[in-house]
C-alpha cells in the first residue's frame, strides 16, 4: 500500500514496519507544537506550480460513482500524547470507495489518513497508517462523523439516500467538504487556515492571513502583524527657545495627533488661537517652540510644513523644523499668497510673521525619525 510512515518497527520479513524509505520520505523533524508533547497535525503545504496552499491529500471525485481519489501529500499526524506524533506519506494517487447510501436518509462520511500502532493502541494488532472511510450515521440532518484517534480529517462526503454505483452515486461537484489543514515546522508561518478562530499554539506564533498579510498570535488573540499603526492625541508645551515669555495657549483649540511605527513618526497639529491665548513678549529672539509627541533622533533642517493664516488674508507658508530632539519651530521666509512682502521673517515668534491675535491659526504636518522604537 501506498502509505508509509516514520517511527514504527523495524521492517519485517512480511513487509509491515519501517523502512529507510519510509523514514526518507516521511516529514521529520520538530513541527509546530500545540501542547507540551503535542504536535499540530496537518497537511504539509505545497503546490507543483506554488499556486495553492494545499495540493497533498486532495480528495476529489471525477465521475458519477461510488468511489474517490485521494492525491499524493505528506502529512504529520498527532497520535496519543505519550504516542507522539507520526510523519506519514501518501505516494501515490489512491482511490476510496464509500458504501452505498440508506434507503431512507443521507449521511456523511469522513475520510481520514490513520495511524495504527500496536505498540500504542494495544488490540488493534496493527503497525501501518492506511486510507479510511469513517461511515457516517443516516439522518435527516445527518452529521459528520468524529475523527478517531492517531487520525487525520482530509474530507467529508455526503451519501445521498439510496445512493449506489448503478444508480447516480455520489455528486462529487457539491459533496465533499475539504476538512485538511496545513502544518510547518516550528517557528515557521503556517498558512491560511479554516476556522480562523482556532488559537495559536504560543505567543510569537504566526500565521498567514492571504489578502489579510500576516497575525501573530499574542498570547490571547491573533492580533495583525505589524501591528496596524493606532493613532493617538497629543497636546505639545508650548515654550519658548530662551524661556524668558510664558506663552500658553488658553482657550485655544487645539487639534494634534500622531502614529509612530517602527522609528517612523507621523504626526499633525493644528492650532486655533482664542480670546485667552497669551503669546508671550513682543520681542523678535524668543522663538515659539512646540513639543514633539516621541522625541527625534536628533534636530532637522526640515521635516514638513505648516500653514499660518491672521485673519481673512495674510497666509504664509512655514518650514518646520526640529531645532532640538525634543522641539520644532516654525521658519517662515514666504510673502503673504498674495505677494505682499513681509514684514517679520525667520523663526515664528509672537510678532513673526505678524502680531499674532484670537482668530489666526496653524497647521502642519510632520514626519521623522524617533529616538526609539515603537513599543
Amino acid at each position: 500500500m501506498p502509505v508509509r510512515t516514520a517511527w514504527l518497527l523495524n521492517r519485517t520479513e512480511d513487509g509491515a514496519g519501517q523502512s529507510r524509505a519510509d523514514t526518507r520520505l516521511a516529514p521529520t523533524g520538530t513541527m509546530a507544537p500545540a501542547g507540551q508533547l503535542t504536535t499540530r497535525d496537518g497537511v504539509i503545504p505545497g503546490s507543483p506550480d506554488g499556486a495553492w496552499v494545499l495540493s497533498g491529500l486532495y480528495v476529489y471525485g471525477q465521475s458519477a460513482g461510488m468511489t474517490a481519489t485521494v492525491a499524493s501529500g505528506r502529512a504529520v499526524i498527532q497520535g496519543d500524547e505519550p504516542a507522539g506524533a507520526y510523519p506519514v506519506a501518501l505516494t501515490e494517487y489512491t482511490p476510496v470507495t464509500f458504501a452505498d447510501g440508506d434507503p431512507g436518509n443521507p449521511r456523511i462520511d469522513l475520510v481520514v489518513l490513520r495511524v495504527y500502532d500496536e505498540a500504542q493502541d494495544t488490540g488493534s494488532g496493527r503497525t501501518e497508517a492506511a486510507l479510511e472511510v469513517v461511515q457516517g450515521v443516516p439522518a435527516a440532518t445527518p452529521e459528520v462523523p468524529a475523527t478517531p484517534r492517531a487520525a487525520l480529517a482530509l474530507a467529508s462526503v455526503l451519501v445521498p439516500a439510496g445512493a449506489s454505483e448503478g444508480n447516480g452515486g455520489i455528486d462529487w461537484n457539491s459533496a465533499v467538504s475539504d476538512l485538511r489543514r496545513p502544518t510547518v515546522a516550528v517557528g515557521g508561518i503556517v498558512p491560511e487556515d479554516w476556522p480562523r478562530d482556532i488559537p495559536g499554539s504560543y505567543p510569537g506564533q504566526y500565521r498567514d492571513v492571504g489578502a489579510g498579510g500576516l497575525q501573530r498570535w499574542d498570547g490571547t488573540a491573533w492580533q495583525p502583524y505589524p501591528p496596524t499603526p493606532r493613532w493617538r492625541e497629543w497636546t505639545p508645551q508650548w515654550t519658548t527657545s530662551t524661556g524668558q515669555t510664558k506663552p500658553s495657549f488658553g482657550n485655544a483649540t487645539v487639534e494634534c495627533r500622531y502614529v509612530h511605527t517602527g522609528t517612523l513618526v507621523h504626526a499633525s497639529f493644528a492650532f486655533s488661537f482664542g480670546s485667552t491665548t497669551a503669546f508671550g513678549a513682543g520681542g523678535t529672539d524668543d522663538n515659539w517652540r512646540f513639543s514633539l509627541p516621541v522625541r527625534a533622533a536628533g534636530s532637522s533642517q526640515a521635516v514638513g510644513f505648516a500653514g499660518l493664516q491672521h485673519g481673512t488674508r495674510s497666509r504664509r507658508i512655514a518650514r518646520v523644523r526640529l531645532t532640538t530632539a525634543g522641539h520644532l519651530e516654525l521658519e517662515v521666509s514666504s510673502g503673504d499668497l498674495d505677494g505682499t512682502v513681509p514684514a517679520h521673517s525667520g523663526l515664528v515668534d509672537a510678532v513673526t510673521p505678524w502680531t499674532w491675535q484670537a482668530g489666526s491659526h496653524i497647521a502642519g504636518t510632520i514626519t521623522y525619525e524617533s529616538a526609539e522604537p515603537a513599543e
